[in-house]
């Protein structure tokens, strides 16, 4: 496929409903996984893994990118394919995670800003080297008793900005994640007011630092109730509150916008997305970066036994279609009755 910049990738990847495949788990996440079915999360266990679910019929057609984590860009499938291979096969763009995690920010109890800008660069055109297309950095933005504060905002939104200009000028699309996360048991409207500060501050550093809005993608939450709250949103509420957060605080120009999951179960993730696309009214390709919400049902099926392989590929499939259509805003819940 010729893409000969970032704009056209950004566009490329959420074209005509197409989302991410989000497979970019740090070892320490994919152990917690693999624990949950009793598989050992050994390097073969993760490449044997990961392979199935990039042979999957269902990720053409309806994934446009996959984000990996550094050791699977590198490894090889059985029969000696580069993983990554396996991605451009299925007519998807390789992409890897590029943040070296979370630190504590002093004088923030409870706050973190995530780090990894150092020796980025050289991380950036090794990536690029291996046919890597696009990048991501996740951002965490804790609600809680007097956070986030600003200085933790702005930290986070700044590192965020200076890794973007950094991938672009390698050539390659920054994902940008501002992550407000569901743990709390605040309300709605809480979540909405720190996405809110949160979108303001990331697109006031980007425009400083010279980013391209058209070559950038944004992976935010939705606007939802915390998961402890006992008086949770309903799907309306979460689509018409996100949409209304996005449209005020997101450029028209930004070529698309693909939701984390956040810890929401595969159908409630799809019905979301599904909502607000039937609302419609934006300027953006309104998508999805799915990683527990697309590979959750695989996962289980799978169970870590080989004779499973085709059962657990259907399940991926089946998500990969469920979300594409929601992406279109053509989704509908009696479709999920297989």
């Amino acid at each position: 496929m010729s893409l000969d910049n970032i704009e056209e990738i950004a566009s490329f990847i959420v074209a005509d409903g197409k989302g991410i495949l989000a497979a970019d788990e740090s070892n320490p996440t994919c152990e917690k996984r693999f624990d949950s079915i009793g598989v050992e999360s050994t390097e073969e266990n993760r490449r044997d893994y990961r392979e199935m679910l990039f042979r999957s019929k269902g990720m053409k057609g309806n994934i446009g990118g996959v984000i990996l984590f550094d050791e699977t860009i590198r490894q090889s499938a059985v029969d000696g394919s580069l993983l990554r291979d396996l991605i451009s096969e299925q007519g998807a763009l390789p992409g890897i995670k590029v943040d070296k995690g979370l630190q504590p920010i002093e004088d923030c109890p409870g706050e973190t800003v995530t780090v990894g800008l150092d020796g980025l660069d050289e991380r950036l055109k090794e990536y690029a080297s291996m046919g890597a297309k696009f990048t991501k950095w996740r951002a965490v933005i804790n609600i809680g008793d007097g956070i986030p504060t600003d200085k933790c905002i702005d930290a986070n939104m700044d590192a965020l900005a200076d890794y973007a200009k950094c991938a672009q000028d390698n050539g390659m699309v920054p994902i940008v994640e501002p992550e407000v996360l569901m743990d709390g048991d605040h309300n709605i409207d809480e979540c909405y007011q720190a996405t809110e500060r949160s979108l303001k501050s990331l697109f006031n550093h980007l425009e400083k630092k010279g980013v391209n809005i058209k070559g950038t993608l944004l992976k935010p939450n939705m606007v939802t109730s915390g998961k402890d709250n006992s008086n949770q949103a309903s799907i309306d509420e979460v689509a018409e509150k996100t949409l209304d957060c996005l449209i005020k605080n997101v450029p028209a120009e930004l070529p698309g916008v693909t939701f984390l999951s956040g810890g929401q179960s595969d159908i409630l993730a799809t019905a979301h997305l599904d909502a607000m696309n039937k609302i419609g009214g934006f300027s953006w390709k309104l998508s999805f970066s799915y990683g527990r919400a697309l590979q959750a049902p695989s996962l289980k099926a799978w169970g870590g036994k080989s004779e499973n392989v085709f059962i657990s590929q259907d399940e991926l499939s089946h998500r990969a279609e469920m979300n594409k259509l929601a992406s279109l805003g053509q989704w509908e819940e009696e479709l999920e009755d297989r």
